[in-house]
Order: C-alpha cells, then sequence, then structure tokens
C-alpha cells in the first residue's frame, strides 16, 4: 500500500518550528550542565520514602555495575533468611550479606536487632576500606537508623571514611534528615496504589 505524504499546514509549519526552537534550546541549556560538570567521585545515593522500589531500584544498580565488571557488596539490614535472588545472582564480583532475624515486629527483641544491625555495620564499613569494591548497597539501613539500632551520626561518619571512589547506596523508609542532608542523590517513592491492600499475596520476582 503506498503512503501517502500530506504536506504541512501553516499552522503544523508554526508547530514545528517553535518545538524545533524549543529543543535548541534545552539543548543548549544541556550541553552547559555536561560542561559544567567536571567531578568524578563515588556518590551517596538514598532511596527512601513509603513506595515500593527502593530495593528494587538498587539491586538495578548492583546489577548495572556488575555488567561494567565493578565487585559490590550487599549488606541487608533487618531482612533474614537466604533469599532465592542471593543464590542465583552470587558471583566473584558480588559478596552479600544478610544481617537480621526478620522483621521487627517479628522479632520483638531491640538487643538482637541491634547486635544484628552491629554485626551489619562493621561489614559494611570492612567494605568501605577494600580497594576493589566499587558499589555497597545497605539494604533497609534506614530503618535500623529510625529505631535506633545505629545512631545516624555515626553512620554517615562513616560514610564520610570510605574510600573516594565507592559509591554506597542506603534504602529503606524514613531516612533522617541528616542522612538526606549528606547524600549526593536522594529519591522518593511515593505510594499511589499497592495490591497488597487489596489482599493481593506478595510474589516472587516483584516484591522479592
Amino acid at each position: 500500500m503506498k503512503t501517502i505524504f500530506k504536506p504541512l499546514t501553516e499552522t503544523d509549519e508554526v508547530l514545528e518550528a517553535a518545538h524545533r526552537v524549543a529543543m535548541q534550546e534545552k539543548q543548549a541549556e544541556m550541553h552547559a550542565l555536561i560542561a559544567a560538570a567536571k567531578e568524578r567521585r563515588g556518590l551517596t545515593i538514598v532511596h527512601t520514602g513509603n513506595g515500593k522500589g527502593k530495593s528494587t531500584a538498587a539491586f538495578g544498580l548492583v546489577t548495572r555495575m556488575l555488567g561494567h565488571g565493578k565487585h559490590c557488596v550487599v549488606v541487608q539490614f533487618i531482612k533474614s533468611g537466604d533469599a532465592a535472588t542471593e543464590r542465583n545472582l552470587r558471583c566473584h564480583l558480588l559478596r552479600w550479606h544478610r544481617c537480621g532475624e526478620g522483621f521487627t515486629w517479628d522479632t520483638q527483641s531491640r538487643a538482637g536487632d541491634t547486635e544484628a544491625v552491629r554485626t551489619g555495620w562493621q561489614i559494611a564499613l570492612n567494605a568501605m576500606q577494600d580497594p576493589e569494591v566499587n558499589l555497597i548497597l545497605l539494604d533497609e539501613l534506614n530503618i535500623a537508623l529510625t529505631y535506633g539500632y545505629l545512631p545516624v551520626a555515626e553512620a554517615i561518619e562513616g560514610l564520610r571514611t570510605r574510600l573516594p571512589h565507592q559509591h554506597v547506596v542506603v534504602t529503606g523508609r524514613d531516612a533522617p534528615s541528616e542522612l538526606i542532608e549528606y547524600a549526593d542523590l536522594v529519591t522518593e517513592m511515593r505510594e499511589v496504589k499497592h495490591p497488597f491492600k487489596a489482599g493481593v499475596q506478595a510474589q516472587a520476582g516483584i516484591e522479592f
């Protein structure tokens, strides 16, 4: 079937010209921002908020780093057990540590949760002094900070001591204001709708 091209109308030409001018201005703005960005260093990234996707996005960064051949360390606070994702993603570039006894409302032990967080935090500090490590994911650390299992000031001081090239990603709702202030990149996930509230169970590959 032969394609018939309709000539542009006067209105179309005006819109096209306006669009071209707007995109040229945007291009100049973006080129200026790119030219001004000279510094290269490790970033502190925070994923927080009450919406789903905080850990999911962080694991996406881990996958991307692994794709670049970079070494990553995952330290999961609060969460317990040996998940299928951990077993299946293991490779020589990835170290994965689960340092938790489960949901805080199930453990109901401040002392036990604090001890588990302390164990995980020491693993994180060790990774921050390992020159081979490029990215450290501190999954659900915000929860530990919120409950006071680890003082916020101590956590930030630890982040300050890491090697300059390392990126650190911190996940969990209710990120402390001090951590948000310190971080380079902060994203807040906002819940709009969630299937759990409609009675849909958590599912492999989606929630865990």
